[in-house]
């Protein structure tokens, strides 16, 4: 069910945007996620299996103390209006990624790498949920497709075979798919929602096997 519009949460205007972004950039640390890779990691907890609280999150995102109770109120809220505006967006098939931009010889160009390296954690955050699903349904796989493109191609994620590098038409395109996927995505946990069987087996596994994902690293600058 569409959430009504007088009821939308609104995205953060590019004031907002900016004050966020200079936020997370003035306290980065190796392999801390810049703005884009905040929404990407938002982006898959909210088209993910279950729900993941503020208090699972927040700690992947905020790494030292608020200067004053003033600054972390309003850190929060950025956050909290980030967070609700992505399923606002994709409750109306409005959603678009928050992308990076990397230099290069020809100028700056868009690069998902950040987005992606966000996203991978949010994944992370429900590692057994997400891997064991798409073992069982490779559907689910093959919807993810173009995002998985674009992590292997910057290097986020790690494949078994060789892959030649994204030619810029086919990144590209993978990018203007990124919406549809997660709507897809979205779609398809809310038809077939994990089952009690599957969410003790993540347990058990986290238990035994604790998921420590890899440190990665990117830099640029967001652009909406």
């Amino acid at each position: 069910m569409n959430t009504p519009k007088t009821e939308w949460p609104s995205s953060l205007d590019d004031n907002e945007l900016e004050e966020l972004d200079q936020y997370l950039r003035a306290h980065v640390g190796e392999g801390d996620l810049l703005l884009d890779g905040v929404h990407g990691l938002l982006s898959a907890l909210a088209v993910g299996p279950l729900q993941v609280l503020p208090e699972e999150w927040l700690p992947e995102v905020l790494h030292e103390p608020f200067a004053d109770e003033t600054e972390g109120n309003r850190v929060l809220a950025l956050l909290a209006k980030l967070n609700d505006s992505i399923n606002a967006e994709l409750d109306v098939d409005a959603y678009e990624p928050i992308l990076g931009e990397v230099e290069t010889e020809a100028g700056p160009v868009l690069s998902a790498a950040g987005w992606c390296e966000g996203f991978s954690r949010g994944i992370d955050l429900r590692a057994g949920l997400w891997e064991k699903r798409l073992a069982d349904d490779p559907q689910l796989m093959e919807m993810l497709g173009p995002v998985m493109a674009l992590a292997v191609d910057e290097g986020i994620l790690n494949a078994d075979a060789e892959f030649e590098k994204l030619s810029d038409e086919e990144y590209d395109e993978c990018l203007t798919q990124v919406p549809t996927v997660l709507g897809a995505v979205n779609r398809y946990w809310q038809a077939h929602p994990v089952t009690e069987e599957e969410v003790e087996a993540a347990v058990r596994t986290d238990e035994q096997e604790p998921h420590t994902p890899p440190p990665r690293q990117r830099s640029g600058h967001w652009v909406h």
